[in-house]
Order: structure tokens, then C-alpha cells, then sequence
């Protein structure tokens, strides 16, 4: 299996990866994702570090706790999957831009 291992590829490789990753996390910290929920009686926008940094209310949601509290709770979860949505589609891009990697472990002969 790791027959044809080259450690200085590998060594190569890991810091490629490590270049990649801060690359992406750099741009993941501009990237703004926004959820509304309650027909856009709330929204929350967090960045792809995931802050908050933005959140808007209706004013006829503040008579309403509960109602509030749902739509708030839906909104940011909303708004977190999307940070974790993107963080998983720039880890798959980038690692298929590591095609070779089973040949560096002997896989594809």
C-alpha cells in the first residue's frame, strides 16, 4: 500500500494543503450568508467565521415573545448551516484539486 511512498511528495503535499487552507479561510471571512425566516420578519447575517453581524427584527414581532423566539432560533440555524454548507463545499474543492493523492499512496498504479 505505501510501497511507492515519497515522503518529500508528501511533505510537499501537506504544506499544498496547508497554503489551500488558509487561502480558503481567508475568503470564507468576507463571505456574508443571510436567512430570513417568518416571511423576512427576521434575518440574520453571519460571516463565514461564524459571527453575527447582522440581525433585523420586525417591529410586530416585539408584542410577541414566543413568535420571536422561533423565528429567531430558525433564522440562525438557517444561517449557520449555510457557514457549514460552504466550509464542506471549499473543503471537497479544494481537496479535488489534490487529484494524485492516491498516487501518492501507491493506490492507482
Amino acid at each position: 500500500m505505501f510501497g511507492n511512498l515519497n515522503l518529500g511528495d508528501m511533505g510537499k503535499m501537506l504544506e499544498q494543503v496547508q497554503e489551500k487552507t488558509q487561502e480558503m479561510e481567508k475568503e470564507n471571512e468576507n463571505k456574508v450568508f443571510t436567512a430570513k425566516s417568518g416571511a423576512g420578519m427576521v434575518s440574520v447575517s453571519i460571516n463565514g467565521k461564524g459571527e453575527t453581524v447582522d440581525l433585523n427584527i420586525d417591529d410586530s414581532l416585539l408584542e410577541d415573545k414566543d413568535s420571536l423566539q422561533i423565528l429567531l432560533i430558525s433564522a440562525i440555524n438557517d444561517a449557520f448551516k449555510m457557514v457549514e454548507d460552504n466550509k464542506k463545499n471549499s473543503a471537497m474543492g479544494m481537496l479535488n484539486g489534490f487529484g494524485d493523492i492516491g498516487n501518492m499512496f501507491g493506490g492507482n498504479k
